[in-house]
């Protein structure tokens, strides 16, 4: 897709730094990077820091200690009291210095003048510092600079048998040598560190990678996309979409796959099994196989699904299913079904009353016009009681119709459709539509089980509306049901028939009573199942609309 400076894909309207049009797994490298050699820099300097200091320390310990041991040395105050205190103290003091590696130690009187000093021309001389703690018996510890430079120093007293003080010592080392010490560990924090900073670039490396096949080298301006135009997508189209992860728990739902399996508001993470499915729906999504427009009832709707596993490396990630809601179409097909059943009928008819034509006009050619008037109105009399019994008991037109088309298209099939002198139907507060659905799918699986049976084949048909709601009964001669196919004769899929191909299931067989159960649930009503001779099938539906669970309502006839 060809993009534009300052367009949609170029967030910063063609100001964006080449950072921002990096992949993510770039960015994340790049800032890693940075933080690592920033924190190392960070570290080696406080190294170092920390190590002058601890020199610094050390130095001042070790001049405190010079100091102290050369003021207490024996024959200290003796050679103080001496007539020249400097012939005896300067080769002590130098001899003393070089072996403990100060840099200077200075013996002076209580009003600092030097009596030892490395530099014998600054003997005599005020020695550079504060003195007055040391005067007062105090030790005194302080970086100053002297004569040679910048040291860390320490003064001390010497004091006499009286209790006085005779002199002062002061020891110290400079700064320069401090700062040696230091930096001869600077190699060592300098390596340490640059080890650090290898090992993390190579650590961070490989989490890009890692980062970067996950990411499939995205940016973020494309994946923000991508996220709001999918999202976007999801919960705009009419199908539901349902991803489920190889754990057999939901990783989305969009708005319509919640509404079309009645999902609860925190299906997101939860089992497919705790999700309250119907056991077909929860067989195939919680399965995840591969189906194809694989029709499922999910409370008064009738679902087609497709589902496919998401596979990656030859790993099952899990699948993806769309749902479409079918449950108008299906009785749309119904009616359809019905309206071309009828329509066969009609063509029979229309084939059999092209051969009684010719019957009738050869007759009238034989000159035997009484035998012509009595085959011509032989069978029209007993279709046209027919028709009128049906117009005069039936208020629906619809529903007159499809038990004439039914009678016509049972006889073309060798079946005696037979319709009850007690049927009346009145006003109902059921649609037409349903009506078609629930009595043409059950005189079809009765026709179908009649003409499985032995001769005579017969479906009787009775359709009364009562006081209390509507009664719908068929029944046939054939073999009947046992108890567990009467049980099971109502889930979707269940057929007597022998199916002629795999997918013969998915696109329609074995639905029709699964249809007729979804109708009268939905208006609360009852189907038993019974049998007398062949199987017996009653149907009632209350006038007041409710809703019962069917697992109950479905019960075998007494």
């Amino acid at each position: 897709m060809a993009t534009t400076p300052g367009g949609a894909d170029d967030p910063g309207g063609g100001r964006g730094t080449r950072l921002s049009r990096r992949s993510i797994a770039g960015q994340v490298l790049v800032l890693q990077v940075a933080v690592v050699i920033l924190l190392v820099v960070a570290a080696v300097a406080a190294s170092v820091l920390q190590a002058r200091r601890t020199a610094e320390h050390q130095a001042r310990d070790l001049a405190v200690a010079v100091a102290e041991t050369f003021a207490h040395a024996p024959g200290m105050v003796a050679a103080l009291s001496s007539a020249d205190p400097s012939a005896s103290l300067q080769p002590l003091a130098e001899a003393t210095r070089a072996r403990t590696g100060v840099d200077f130690l200075v013996v002076m009187n209580p009003v600092g003048i030097r009596y030892t000093h490395p530099d014998p021309t600054r003997i005599g001389q005020r020695f550079l510092g504060h003195t007055e703690p040391a005067v007062r018996g105090e030790v005194v510890t302080e970086t100053y600079s002297g004569t040679l430079g910048p040291s860390v120093r320490a003064v001390v007293p010497v004091t006499a048998s009286d209790g006085k003080i005779a002199a002062l010592v002061a020891a110290g080392i400079t700064v320069e040598n401090v700062s040696q010490t230091a930096g001869r560990q600077l190699p060592v924090l300098l390596v340490a560190g640059l080890a650090a900073v290898t090992l993390a670039v190579g650590g961070t490396v490989l989490v890009n990678r890692r980062l970067r096949r996950q990411t499939r080298g995205l940016g973020p301006v494309e994946i923000t996309r991508m996220y709001e135009h999918h999202d976007t997508v999801l919960h705009a189209v009419r199908e539901g979409v349902l991803i489920v992860d190889d754990q057999a728990r939901v990783l989305l739902a969009n708005n319509e796959a919640r509404r079309l399996l009645g999902l609860p508001s925190d299906a997101h993470g939860r089992p497919v099994a705790e999700l309250g499915l119907d056991p077909a729906a929860l067989d195939l999504l919680g399965s995840g196989r591969p189906a194809e427009d694989t029709v499922l009832l999910a409370g008064d709707r009738m679902l087609a699904v497709n589902q496919k596993p998401t596979v990656r490396d030859g790993k099952p990630l899990g699948s993806v299913a769309t749902i479409r809601d079918t449950t108008e179409l299906q009785a749309l097909t119904g009616e359809l079904d019905a309206v071309r059943g009828m329509a066969d009928a009609l063509r029979a008819q229309s084939h059999e009353a092209a051969n009684q034509l010719h019957i009738v006009v050869t007759l009238m050619q034989l000159d035997r016009l009484d035998e012509a008037v009595e085959f011509a109105t032989a069978g029209l009399a007993g279709s046209q009681q027919l028709a009128d019994r049906m117009l005069t008991a039936v208020d629906e037109p619809v529903l007159a119709a499809l038990l004439l088309g039914k009678t016509a298209q049972a006889a073309e099939r060798g079946v005696e459709l037979v319709v009850t002198d007690d049927t009346r139907f009145e006003v109902f507060d059921v649609e037409a539509a349903e009506l078609v659905t629930v009595i043409g799918n059950l005189i079809d699986n009765a026709i179908e089980a009649a003409v499985a049976g032995e001769a005579p084949r017969r479906v009787t048909v009775s359709v009364r509306t009562e006081p209390d709601g509507l009664t719908v009964r068929v029944s046939d001669t054939g073999h009947g049901l046992d108890p567990t196919q009467a049980a099971a004769a109502f889930e979707r899929g269940w057929t007597t028939k022998t199916s002629t191909s795999t997918g013969e299931a998915a696109r329609g067989r074995g639905l029709g009573l699964a249809l007729v159960r979804q109708v009268v649930r939905r208006h609360g009503g009852q189907i038993e199942v019974g049998r007398d001779g062949g199987a017996v099938f009653t149907v009632r539906i209350p006038r007041q609309h409710g809703s019962v669970d069917m697992s109950t309502a479905m019960t075998p006839a007494r």
